[in-house]
């Protein structure tokens, strides 16, 4: 095992907020296609690094309107953590939070770093998931 002061050899935190529609007995859930260099065209939810003195709910809920605009949700619900390993060199702490939508569609508030929103059934996915959200949608 490497330990090391370098900060590249640091896991780092990321946190996510995953969110989910029920309509008419169906299950919906929001993503969008990365474009960022860290799983560039994997499907994702509204994430990324934690700031300095957040905590995890907050830092995924400002990631979330950062990234999806003003869509609003309630219910938010811890879910899980993933040791994301999978995109070496890279490695994060992955915190991820479900909750339900209320209003609002998403608009593409980050356009550099993803493509524009969609609404997926839960149950038809598309492919590929961002390593961790295949992870998270076991417990869901």
């Amino acid at each position: 095992m490497l330990y090391s002061n370098n900060e590249s050899t640091i896991p780092k935190s990321w946190c996510r907020v995953i969110v989910i529609k029920n309509e008419i007995g169906k299950r919906y859930v929001m993503l969008h296609q990365r474009k960022g260099s860290l799983g560039k065209n994997y499907w994702g939810s509204g994430g990324g690094h934690l700031e300095l003195g957040e905590s995890l709910r907050a830092g995924a809920l400002r990631e979330l309107a950062e990234e999806a605009g003003p869509v609003v949700v309630d219910k938010v619900t811890f879910l899980g953590v993933v040791n994301f390993t999978e995109m070496q060199p890279k490695h994060y702490v992955d915190v991820s939070f479900s909750a339900r939508w209320v209003s609002g569609e998403p608009t593409n508030s980050s356009p550099r770093e993803t493509s524009e929103w969609q609404w997926f059934d839960i149950d038809n996915l598309p492919s590929p998931l961002f390593p961790p959200l295949e992870k998270y949608f076991v417990a869901l």
